[in-house]
């Protein structure tokens, strides 16, 4: 029996009930997990509950228990279920952790008293039988004529059901007796409590069930199996239907928690203005994009949380009849959409062409709006069917969402902001899944006339834009290109060098000056685990390396821009030593970390994070790319703004300071501060180029600089050193490594011909290199699990090999960052060397800074 047999309503209750954060699966047993038979001891499972039941206890975050009438121990040798299967015995009385409730002495009498009496009843009843239980006996009559079945259950209702201390449970062709209270709504509270359950169903045939039922509330779903009046909201037929009643839960709940076909992080394309940005999958899946910032909540997350997450697809419509002649359907179903020939960037700009055989989906973000605005464009193009699916789901899916469909196109209802989808003469149907509702279509192509879409965010209004489509995406594409073509790019892998710099570009916001660490949240350094961050903030650190490779290539206004939203923040702060790592791209504080229990995370990755606790963090290294991104802006124009040599003098006051203090360091370890060696060598940076901008620009430097600078640098060269590692280490206190250390002779600290240099080199190489990437560390952070390598520390061995005159090795390690980049030449964070996958945050500034250097300088 196929999901589709189940009744719509029920299969939508089990599609929300998969995405709970904890669930529990319940189910009885007798006529429900196992077909209801003559001789009760011949019941056996259907066997595809038993492998859906396995399967769900085995997934993260799921719960599955039999709960039932029968003796625990009759219950797990019928079931035959594994341990991670919790067995709930005598309607509750019974646990598998152990038979609950001891009993006393007296309980103890009355329960053999009671045996002895109903001994007697079903003596005088042909086939009646008796089930001794711990606590009580159970009373068989399925197998009894009819009046001898009534007669011994008339004597039980009138003899020992109706003593002292007897507590009564009657269901099907059975009546129990115990010594104690038994209720299977109270062991569907106690397995709730015990794992923490923030929702359960329920799967039950009898009056004992009810119990059950009616304990059963908000996101919970009961689901009563064959007649009878119930307390469920949801009926099926018989045992089999329970069964594929699991098996849909089981595969929508695991698609739920592993994520339904991720996309290969390194294979996703951001689209971007100059105010915010978006990601499509290699088909054309609006798969994330946030309003009314880069780091608000997100009106589509299915990147973190599949479709149910909210999702804008277009693709082509498979029909029966392009099927070749003879060609079977290996599912059995629907034709399969084509797979995309390819996609690519617009050269020179940040527009994005999808391409089937007869389908071009060409998307850009707009420019020129309000900044209160978000528009998306898609134009539709070719001579095919084209199946358009719109799924916004506010607030990270948290809101539920209406949509009317009007001649103009949809209307979005429930939002905080308004928001709407211009699509005239495009027909819509609107579904629910009893939350949420998304609007399908589909479009005739003809050639030669393309369909439009319009997703506005911030208004409602759709009516026709004042100035053509073709010319509104002429404004877009020029604002890249122009840019762009005025850059000095190297000819050392030219164009990838490009994208990187239109990719940084793409992550500075136009109005406030901010820049994005990353474009994405939670994008996993590890698959299923929890290293799993929010980048979408402005780092101090980040945005002045991101600004100073965009500098090095010739484009001086992010860093201006960049560098007067620093002087804001400062603005705000008693002094600049108090300075945070990461401000909103606003410029303000961020609020509390905080997780999104329903969204399972990218390919199952959790928990998903909204904000950073790094915000709270001491890294003291914040100073040092402050002060060098001034450096190279000066360098770059000839001058030093006068607020800029104040913020300099700003910088090297924090660093006289709190120079001496541990910090978290640049890598933001949750754990105990230490002395770490880079931010060490970033104070040194702050007044070594402090003191060399004021000698260039005739500027007054503070006489305690340059005393204070020699003294960090022997600071750094007594403890940072380590004979036994023969390596500069991650901080005083040990013998681990670090890629960050390198900056001891990138920075100029030491001369690169010192040995010392020149054994670090080799150091991190031997333990922190893998092939084609380049680990942090490998020292234990305090968090579970693994990470992959970071393009950025590569990055820095390749310009330490170049330093250290090893030109070949840099090449060689430059060409395999190049391979790792995706189709559109993007770099998330990380690479797992072993899976041959990216990780982490994408695109990442960090990595397409990295590639820039890199490239820079191998083209000399």
């Amino acid at each position: 029996m196929t999901a589709e047999a189940l009744p719509a309503e029920l299969r939508r209750a089990l599609v929300q009930l998969a995405r709970t954060p904890r669930l529990l699966v319940a189910s009885d047993y007798d006529g429900t997990f196992a077909p209801i038979v003559p001789d009760p001891a011949e019941a056996r499972p259907v066997p595809e509950s038993v492998h859906a039941l396995r399967s769900l206890a085995a997934l993260p975050a799921t719960t599955a228990a039999l709960i039932s009438g029968r003796a625990l121990r009759d219950l797990a040798t019928l079931s035959r279920l594994p341990a991670e299967v919790h067995l709930v015995g005598s309607h509750g009385s019974e646990f598998d952790i152990g038979f609950v409730h001891q009993l006393d002495p007296e309980a103890a009498r009355l329960r053999a008293e009671l045996q002895r009496a109903l001994e007697e009843v079903a003596a005088q009843a042909a086939g009646v039988t008796l089930e001794p239980k711990p606590a009580g006996v159970a009373v068989h009559l399925r197998r009894a004529e009819a009046g001898a079945a009534q007669r011994a259950l008339e004597a039980v209702r009138s003899g020992p059901a109706t003593w002292q201390g007897i507590h009564v449970t009657e269901g099907k062709a059975v009546i129990e007796l115990s010594v104690i209270a038994t209720d299977k709504g109270n062991a569907l509270d106690t397995l709730r409590h015990q794992v923490g359950a923030s929702a359960a169903v329920y799967f039950g045939d009898d009056t004992t069930d009810e119990r059950a039922f009616a304990r059963l509330q908000g996101p919970d779903v009961g689901i009563k199996v064959g007649e009878g009046d119930t307390r469920a909201q949801y009926r099926i037929a018989d045992a089999t239907e329970v069964a594929t009643a699991l098996a849909f839960l089981l595969e929508e709940r695991r698609a739920w928690l592993y994520g339904q076909q991720s996309p290969p992080i390194e294979r996703l394309t951001m689209l971007a203005n100059e105010r915010t940005v978006a990601l499509l999958t290699p088909d054309a899946r609006l798969t994330w994009m946030c309003h009314p910032g880069p780091d608000s909540a997100a009106v589509f997350a299915d990147l973190l949380g599949g479709p149910g997450a909210g999702h804008f697809s277009v693709r082509p419509r498979s029909l029966p009849g392009r099927r070749a002649a003879g060609a079977a359907n290996p599912a059995g179903g629907a034709p399969r959409s084509p797979l995309p020939l390819g996609q690519r960037y617009v050269p020179g700009t940040m527009t994005v062409e999808t391409r089937w055989s007869r389908l071009l989906v060409t998307d850009y973000l707009e420019h020129g709006l309000p900044g209160h605005r978000t528009q998306l464009v898609r134009v539709l193009t070719g001579s095919t069917a084209v199946a358009v699916e719109f799924a916004p789901r506010p607030e990270f899916g948290q809101v539920p969402v209406r949509l009317v469909a009007e001649a103009e196109g949809l209307r979005i209802l429930g939002t905080a902001e308004p928001m709407v989808l211009r699509s005239p003469g495009v027909h819509w149907e609107v579904t629910s899944d009893g939350v949420n509702e998304t609007a399908h279509a589909v479009v005739e192509l003809t050639e030669g006339r393309p369909v439009v879409l319009e997703l506005r965010c911030g208004t409602d209004d759709l009516t026709a834009a004042p100035i053509a489509e073709a010319d509104r995406r002429a404004v877009a594409d020029r604002y890249w290109s122009d840019w762009l073509s005025k850059l000095n790019l190297p000819d050392c892998e030219r164009e990838l060098v490009a994208r990187s710099a239109l990719t940084l570009r793409g992550l500075c916001d136009a109005e406030s000056g901010g820049i994005m660490a990353a474009a994405t949240t939670s994008l996993p350094e590890e698959i299923g685990g929890v290293r799993n961050w929010d980048y979408r903030y402005c780092w101090v650190r980040d945005g002045s390396m991101t600004a100073q490779a965009l500098v090095t290539l010739g484009s001086t206004a992010e860093a201006e821009a960049f560098l007067d939203w620093l002087h804001r923040v400062l603005d705000t702060l008693p002094g600049p030593e108090r300075l945070h790592p990461l401000y909103t791209l606003q410029g303000t504080g961020l609020g509390p970390e905080a997780v999104i229990d329903g969204l399972p995370g990218y390919a199952g990755s959790r928990p998903v994070r909204v904000g950073n606790l790094a915000d709270q963090q001491v890294q003291l290294d914040v100073f040092g790319p402050v002060v060098e991104l001034v450096a190279h802006l000066a360098e770059a124009t000839g001058r030093i703004r006068d607020r800029d040599w104040e913020l300099v003098e700003g910088m090297a006051a924090a660093v006289s300071r709190r120079w001496s203090e541990p910090d978290h360091g640049i890598w933001e370890e949750r754990d105990k501060p230490r002395h770490h060696v880079y931010s060490k060598v970033m104070c040194w940076v702050t007044l070594d180029r402090a003191v060399k901008l004021a000698e260039i620009y005739d500027r007054s430097a503070d006489p305690s600089w340059a005393p204070l600078r020699d003294r960090i640098a022997e600071d750094v060269l007594d403890n940072g050193w380590s004979p036994d590692a023969q390596s500069f280490t991650t901080a005083y206190d040990g013998l681990d490594l670090d890629a960050a250390s390198l900056h001891v002779g990138l920075s100029g600290l030491i001369d690169p011909d010192d040995e010392r240099f020149a054994a670090t080199v080799t150091a991190i190489e031997s333990e922190l290199r893998s092939g084609s990437t380049v680990y942090r560390y490998r020292r234990d952070d305090g968090l579970p699990g693994d990470e992959g390598g970071f393009h950025l520390c590569a990055a820095w061995l390749i310009e330490a090999y170049l330093l250290t005159g090893r030109r070949t090795e840099a090449a060689e390690l430059f060409q395999q960052i190049v391979d790792t980049a995706g189709p559109t030449g993007l770099l998330s964070e990380e690479y797992d060397p072993i899976a041959e996958r990216s990780l982490g945050n994408h695109p990442q500034a960090y990595s397409h800074l990295g590639l820039v250097r890199c490239a820079q300088l191998l083209a000399h």
